[in-house]
Order: structure tokens, then sequence, then C-alpha cells
């Protein structure tokens, strides 16, 4: 049986940001995201200095200078929706279909792609370790045991459930007809894979909501992984949200400003 320790967390795709030519403005910043959310909120108030030649009769005024300085401001008064035009995608792999139970509950600035159990043969499925179960204990042996038997269960009821489909239909679907059957007996700690886009603001409040005290170990795990990803992609705008000890051993995302 595979077990699975640790999450593995990959960036797929950033943003490219593409300065209008009608308007004479540069950022500081070499990060889309970062840019993207600075001109977003420059547009809001024409800050974009004086000699920016805006078209329509509007006048730029002047504004604060650098991306950090702006985005600073930004997180500090809570003028979140600037973030949303900042958007990363994560591959998350080595998560437990628990985890994702809990993660695509997390509807507003966020899209997923998650692995499909009735297209794919889990007979060869990883299990994801709970963090609260320690190896070499009587409860990883109970643990064990009980995936060891669901993966059992799932091969004996998909040959079971592929010899009663037959051949009645494309073999696609009679493959899916199998398999949404056998997946009913594979646990929570089953490990998917799930491919998720979203924005500054919804990757923010994720972090904030997972990764405090409270969350589950494993999500607020994912949680600390994704901020180390997003801090070191956009300082400016993840800067503020740090990693503190928690009391049992693991970390908690804390922030200097309010939720944005």
């Amino acid at each position: 049986m595979h077990i699975i320790r640790e999450p593995r967390i990959t960036l797929i795709t950033r943003q490219q940001f593409l300065y209008p030519e009608h308007i004479d403005w540069h950022s500081d910043s070499d990060v889309a995201g970062e840019v993207v959310a600075e001109f977003a909120g420059r547009m809001c108030y024409l800050s974009f200095g004086e000699d920016a030649g805006l078209e329509g009769g509007h006048k730029s005024i002047p504004g604060r200078t650098s991306n950090e300085a702006y985005l600073g401001n930004i997180l500090q008064v809570k003028h979140g929706s600037v973030l949303e035009h900042a958007v990363w995608t994560l591959l998350i792999e080595g998560v437990s279909r628990s985890l994702t139970h809990e993660l695509i509950r997390h509807r507003a600035g966020f899209g997923f792609s998650q692995l499909s159990q009735r297209y794919v043969d889990e007979s060869n499925i990883g299990f994801v370790l709970p963090p609260e179960i320690s190896e070499n204990t009587r409860a990883f042996e109970v643990w064990a045991e009980a995936c060891e038997q669901s993966l059992e269960g799932y091969r004996s009821l998909l040959d079971e459930m592929s010899s009663q489909v037959g051949d009645d239909g494309p073999a696609t679907m009679r493959k899916k007809r199998a398999r949404q059957a056998a997946r009913s007996v594979l646990p929570n700690c089953a490990e998917t894979k799930i491919v998720v886009t979203g924005n500054a603001r919804a990757w923010r409040h994720f972090m904030e909501m997972r990764g405090a005290a409270s969350a589950d170990v494993e999500i607020r795990r994912l949680a600390n992984e994704v901020l180390h990803i997003m801090r070191a992609e956009a300082a400016h705008i993840f800067g503020d949200m740090h990693l503190v000890p928690h009391a049992d051993g693991t970390e908690t995302v804390e922030t200097q400003h309010s939720k944005v």
C-alpha cells in the first residue's frame, strides 16, 4: 500500500501584464500580479501621475510612487477588490479527498479541476496519512489495516461491477459505471490531485481561514505551503502574512492587517 506523508504543490501559471500604450505609467515591480493590482487601484482614483496622458479629458493626480507602498496601503485600507485581478494557478498533489472536500468550499475567486474517480482506475491508489497519526503506533496499524481493506474491497467490487455491466454501451461509459460504484468504498484519506486557480484576495482568505489554529491539520499544512509559494511570488501582496509556531508543533498563518 502506498502511503503519502506530504503534499506536493507546484505553481503552474502566473500572469503577464501588458502596459496600455495610451497611458504613460510604469510600475517599479516586475511581478505581473503586483502590477495589475496596482494598476487597478490607480485606475479607480486616476493616480498615475500628472503626466500620464489620459484620454477623455481626465486628469491624473500624483500618488504613492512604489508598488510596495501602494499595495501596502491597499491592504491597510482593505481595498480588496483590486487584488482580485492578480491570479495564480497551483497543481496540488498528495492530498486527501477529505482535504479537497473542504478546499472546494472556497467558491469565491477560485476555479477547481479535480481528478475523476469515475474515469481513473484507483486500483493502485495511495492513501494520505493524517498528520495526527504517528507511525509505529497502534493508531497507525488500525488506520493502515482499514486502508488495505478498503483497497481490497475496491478491487473486488470493481471486478464484480465490470462483469455486471458487461458489454452494454461504449467502453468508456462501461468503465465509468463500474468505477463509480467501486469508488463508494474508498475512504476520505484516498489521495487526489487538483488544479486550483485563484485570485490574490481568494488565496489570502484561504490562508487566513485554513492556516488558523482551529483548522484541520492537513489543510493547515497545505495553507502553510501555499504561503511559502505566494510570498516568493508576490511579496508586496502576501508579505504581511507570516508563519508562527503553534502549540502542537505545527505552524499557523497570521497577518499584520485585518482581512481584505
